[in-house]
């Protein structure tokens, strides 16, 4: 494990222990939800979904109560948690969804890194990531190895509702059964794949 792994995981810990405190509904998401379920680790930080209108709140608690950098960075979505040497986004905007708690509430409890915590369902993960997808964003290698890793957890008809008005997302599910990750055609009428396509 590196050091950077390392700092990342404690840095996880210290905020999830923190919002617990707090009382504010909140959910592991992104790549350490996904590592919780089975996926790969990620290397870049940590990502925790509160509703939006719990934000203020939990800003709050964590630097007065808990002692916590917290820092508003220029996006209106997010405030950044600086501890344990390691970075934690806590956000109320998932993919093109502003959170409600009704969103966050979906996360089921998971014991992570011994800290039990609400985890993102990997249904949920999935759409997020796969609606992430744009112009500007488009790396498929973090999609695909989530996909491999969980897709015995996934609902795969919810998720083609769920992203069917990204063309990105289209693309990567074809791309998820040409290579045998989804089993089955996709629903009909799902935009951006060919009818009878391979689905191997």
């Amino acid at each position: 494990m590196t050091d950077e792994t390392a700092d990342l995981r404690e840095a996880l810990k210290t905020v999830a222990v923190a919002l617990k405190r707090s009382g504010v509904p909140f959910a592991l998401i992104g790549g350490y939800a996904a590592w919780a379920r089975g996926g790969p680790e990620p290397n870049h930080d940590v990502d925790f979904l509160i509703a939006e209108e719990d934000a203020a709140e939990a800003a709050k608690f964590l630097a007065e109560e808990e002692g916590l950098n917290v820092v508003d960075p220029p996006e209106d979505w997010l405030f950044k948690v600086f501890t344990s040497g390691g970075m934690v986004d806590v956000i109320w905007r998932d993919s093109d969804r502003t959170a409600g708690r009704d969103l966050v509430q979906r996360a089921t409890e998971m014991q992570v890194l011994s800290v039990d915590m609400p985890v993102m369902p990997a249904t949920d993960l999935m759409v997020s990531k796969l609606n992430a997808l744009d112009e500007h964003y488009c790396d498929l290698t973090m999609p695909v190895a989530v996909a491999r890793a969980l897709r015995e957890q996934i609902d795969w008809e919810q998720v083609e509702r769920d992203a069917a008005g990204n063309d990105f997302a289209a693309a990567v599910l074809f791309l998820l059964r040409r290579l045998g990750i989804i089993k089955g055609q996709a629903p009909e009428g799902t935009p951006g794949l060919r009818d009878g396509a391979d689905a191997r």
